[in-house]
């Protein structure tokens, strides 16, 4: 294929950012590279560049809107693909009226867990490809046996629901060996402060604040397992990296989880519910049965996780595209 064909990636968040959309488009970019004339933008047009383009990918169907909408103006539907967030299919209420919007000039819709789908309109389903994200596996390490160390990846903001692990935290605050992580950026000041109080108040409890993405995945390698909390996910990032690197998952029994973890994974709570948090997490410190159990059932999913299947889908959707 020439390097002629030209595909723009638009993402809302470049690489100061630090964040899962970031992080896709960084990662897709690589891998069309070697076929096509890849390049990130923040919006389209971009000046003399965008006369070239042959295809777009816009991640984030809200945020992309409006150069969703100048592609759609000046070329129709043909070559633009429009990738759909947590926050774009799963707003208070169903999806967001925007995100309609845009799924309804798209060629073609990717979602990016198995359940994502559903959340389409019916009529727009035909659309849409599920494309994994992916990840380089990890070596599992071994953990220590005189502590259970939990630890939640996500930037302090409403939607990843960090309210819940602040409530685990105190409900497992006599437990003495079993310490929670919290890394992410204060987004939402007002969560800032309260992952400060938890702090102080419960020393089993320690925020990190944000830290550069290799050091997220050491750390994610060295917990005995991952808290994934959130009200809504489109497909998350940290999910896969736990699965690569065969750290087990405590996630919220949303569709954005099941969709990565599969319907009969058996690490799941109510979303919201601290209580059932905190009890799966005394089960893994004091059942070896149970983690036992959840590492199967992550291995059993880290196929679809692999680089080598999100760079085959990747260019199936770019095939498709180009016509």
């Amino acid at each position: 294929m020439s390097h002629e064909r030209s595909i723009v990636i638009v993402t809302p968040a470049l690489a100061d950012a630090n964040n899962g959309n970031w992080q896709t488009a960084s990662r897709w970019q690589r891998m069309l590279a070697p076929r096509y004339r890849a390049r990130i933008v923040r919006a389209w047009p971009d000046g003399d560049a965008a006369a070239r383009d042959d295809a777009m990918i816009a991640l984030h169907a809200v945020r992309s809107l409006p150069s969703i909408s100048k592609w759609a103006a000046q070329r129709g539907s043909q070559g633009l693909a429009v990738v759909l967030t947590g926050t774009d299919l799963y707003a208070a209420g169903g999806m967001d009226p925007l995100a309609r919007e845009a799924v309804g000039v798209a060629q073609r819709l990717v979602v990016l867990q198995e359940r994502g789908r559903n959340a389409l309109p019916a009529g727009v389903r035909g659309k849409a490809r599920v494309i994994f994200q992916s990840t380089t596996k990890r070596a599992t390490l071994a953990k220590t046996r005189s502590h259970l160390r939990a630890l939640m990846v996500g930037h302090l903001r409403e939607v990843k629901s960090p309210q819940t692990l602040f409530e685990t935290a105190a409900l497992l605050h006599d437990e003495r060996d079993i310490f929670i992580d919290h890394v992410g950026e204060a987004l939402d000041p007002k969560l800032g402060a309260l992952a400060r109080s938890t702090g102080r108040r419960f020393p089993n409890y320690r925020w990190l604040g944000g830290l550069p993405h290799e050091d997220v995945r050491r750390r994610i390698q060295r917990a005995h397992v991952l808290v994934h909390a959130s009200r809504a996910e489109g497909g998350a990032h940290v999910i896969m990296e736990a699965v690569s690197c065969g750290t087990p998952v405590l996630a919220s029994s949303v569709d954005g989880n099941i969709g990565m973890l599969g319907a009969g994974y058996s690490g799941y709570f109510p979303h919201g519910d601290a209580q059932r948090l905190a009890a799966l997490l005394v089960q893994c410190r004091d059942a070896a049965v149970f983690p036992r159990k959840l590492r199967a059932q992550c291995r059993a999913r880290a196929p679809l996780f692999a680089p080598a299947a999100e760079k085959a889908a990747l260019e199936r959707l770019v095939e498709e595209l180009l016509g």
